[in-house]
C-alpha cells in the first residue's frame, strides 16, 4: 500500500517535499495534486516510471506524455518554441492547459511521441506541485490519473490509495483536486488545435470547442 504525505494547501511542509523529491529520483511513481485532476508523475528520463505510467493508464507506445515544468524558462530547454507559439503561452500559463509542441534534443526519445516526435508541455498552477518542482530542480514527466478502462480522472488521495494499493510508491495530499482533464491544444499546427476541452478556458486561447478534432 502506497504511503500517504499529508501537505498543507498552502503552506506545504518541506521536510515532506524533500522526502517526495528523494522517491523520485529513486525512481519512484507518485500520485500529485494538479490545478486540474490529479497525475501520475516520475522523474524524466526514467524508463521504468513510463512503463508503469502506460500500464496504470492502459494506454500504448502512442500516448502523448507531458512535462510539467515550472515555468516558460524550463519550457524552452525541451520543447521548440517559436514567438507565436510563446506568446500564447505567456497568455494562459500556468494554469490547466497542456500544449502539444515539437521535442527538442534534450528530450529522451521515449518521452517523445513515436511517429510526430512532439511532447505535452505544462505549466501547472497548484502551490504544493510548484513547491515539489523546486525542491526537485527538475521538469517532471507525467499523465492525468485515469485508470484503464475509465473515462474520469481520479481526485482524491485516499480513493486513490485504495484502488492503487502499492501500483504507486507515494501519494501527496493537499486536499481534493477537481475532478477535470486540462485543455490540451496543439501548437504544432496554423492555426493551434484544439484536442481536447477540460477545465482551461477556450475564451484565453482565442479558439472555440468547434475546433475539437
Amino acid at each position: 500500500m502506497a504511503d500517504i504525505f499529508r501537505l498543507h494547501p498552502e503552506n506545504p511542509q518541506g521536510r515532506l517535499l524533500r522526502q517526495a523529491a528523494e522517491v523520485l529520483r529513486s525512481g519512484g511513481l507518485l500520485a500529485l495534486p494538479t490545478d486540474s485532476a490529479y497525475a501520475l508523475c516520475g522523474r524524466l528520463g526514467d524508463a521504468d516510471v513510463l512503463g508503469r505510467i502506460r500500464r496504470i493508464r492502459g494506454v500504448d507506445e502512442q500516448h502523448h506524455f507531458t512535462l510539467l515544468c515550472r515555468d516558460l524558462s524550463e519550457i524552452s530547454s525541451y520543447a521548440r518554441v517559436d514567438n507565436r507559439q510563446y506568446r500564447l503561452l505567456k497568455a494562459v500559463t500556468p494554469g490547466p492547459y497542456t500544449f502539444i509542441l515539437e521535442g527538442s534534443r534534450e528530450l529522451p526519445r521515449r518521452m517523445l511521441h513515436p511517429k510526430r516526435r512532439t511532447v505535452g508541455i505544462r505549466v501547472p498552477e497548484h502551490v504544493v506541485l510548484q513547491a515539489l518542482l523546486a525542491v526537485l530542480d527538475d521538469p517532471l514527466v507525467s499523465s492525468t490519473l485515469i485508470l484503464a478502462g475509465e473515462s474520469e480522472p481520479l481526485g482524491a488521495a485516499d480513493d486513490i490509495q485504495q484502488r492503487l494499493k502499492a501500483q504507486v510508491d507515494l501519494i501527496l495530499d493537499a486536499g481534493p483536486c477537481p475532478p477535470d482533464v486540462t485543455t490540451v491544444v496543439d501548437l504544432t499546427t496554423e492555426p493551434p488545435t484544439l484536442l481536447r476541452q477540460g477545465r482551461g478556458p477556450l475564451a484565453r486561447l482565442g479558439l472555440d470547442a468547434s475546433t475539437v478534432e
